[in-house]
């Protein structure tokens, strides 16, 4: 009797932790980080989030963390968990052939730009999905995962109340409509990729996979850029005319670090370097990791800015 009552307990708090909203215990915050943050991003033109948490000390930056933006290509990181989750249940196989149709072309990416029955494996889908940012890939992969509302219901199991998928997805057109293919908060979207760091999502395997993949990235123009390029990183980013975001975990000298910076509603929507949230996203990535790493004497070189697409 005394071991079906401890049983009974254990499954109720199971039952109260299942679909919670994802917090970190004990931390704390970066108040002179916060400041530097804060200055940065005055003058700036539309509306921005800021969420930074030491994966060393827990101490954390939250300006605007929990507001919700759009995620534009950032949305790829819940479809790769959507995509992985399938494969781990054995309703997919990782090493699969696909076979692409012109019924799926969504633009003029990689895989849009297949001919009518090319073969490719799923492996290579999902890396053009998260290195280079394909769409078309992108979206054949998220029908594949069970479309949006099976994304978000593997999100909201695990503790994620506002990172959604909404393109294509029953239900989600005020929220498509709002924020686009997807909406998120930087705390939610930080946390996400953090989870797969740490080996939480799915399963270890599949997040070490998940992990691999984050951290081959061909658009490390603007947060990346301000890392030295010896410095291991895990990233995804996006961006659609009014907005700009980029998560990235970077495995500082000091300690490992999750950013998160988003933008919406932003005046300036030209497609160039310099465009404002491209400029407050590198400049906030700048800060802080010379707030980590202040005996660092790396420094972007004088026209590197050049060499970035």
């Amino acid at each position: 009797m005394k071991t079906l009552f401890v049983y009974l307990i254990i499954l109720l708090a199971g039952c109260q932790l299942k679909g919670q909203p994802l917090t970190v215990t004990k931390t704390a915050t970066d108040k002179k980080l916060t400041d530097k943050i804060n200055k940065a991003l005055e003058g700036f033109h539309g509306q921005a989030g800021v969420y930074v948490r030491n994966l060393k000390t827990n101490r954390t930056v939250t300006i605007n963390a929990d507001s919700i933006f759009p995620t534009a290509s950032m949305v790829k990181v819940p479809i790769l968990c959507g995509i992985f989750d399938k494969i781990n249940k054995g309703e997919i196989k990782f090493d699969q052939e696909l076979v692409y149709r012109d019924s799926l072309k969504y633009d003029n990416g990689v895989v849009g730009s297949f001919k009518d029955s090319t073969k490719i494996q799923l492996p290579k889908v999902i890396h053009l999905m998260i290195s280079l940012s394909d769409n078309t890939g992108s979206l054949w992969l998220q029908a594949m995962a069970g479309g949006g509302a099976t994304i978000n219901q593997w999100l909201e199991t695990n503790g994620f109340s506002t990172t959604r998928v909404n393109s294509r997805t029953p239900g989600r057109k005020q929220g498509q409509a709002t924020y686009g293919w997807g909406q998120t908060t930087p705390r939610e979207m930080a946390e996400l990729i953090t989870m797969i760091r740490n080996g939480k999502a799915i399963s270890p395997e599949a997040s070490e996979r998940m992990y691999r993949y984050l951290g081959m990235q061909f658009w490390d123009g603007e947060a990346i850029s301000q890392i030295p390029p010896y410095i291991k990183t895990a990233a995804k980013s996006g961006a659609v005319n009014q907005a700009k975001s980029e998560a990235v975990i970077v495995h500082a000298p000091h300690g490992d670090y999750v950013l998160c910076i988003t933008t919406k509603n932003q005046q300036d929507q030209k497609w160039t370097r310099d465009n404002e949230g491209y400029v407050l996203i590198r400049k906030v990535s700048e800060i802080i990791w010379n707030h980590f790493e202040p005996k660092s004497k790396w420094k972007p070189l004088d026209g590197s800015g050049n060499w970035w697409f």
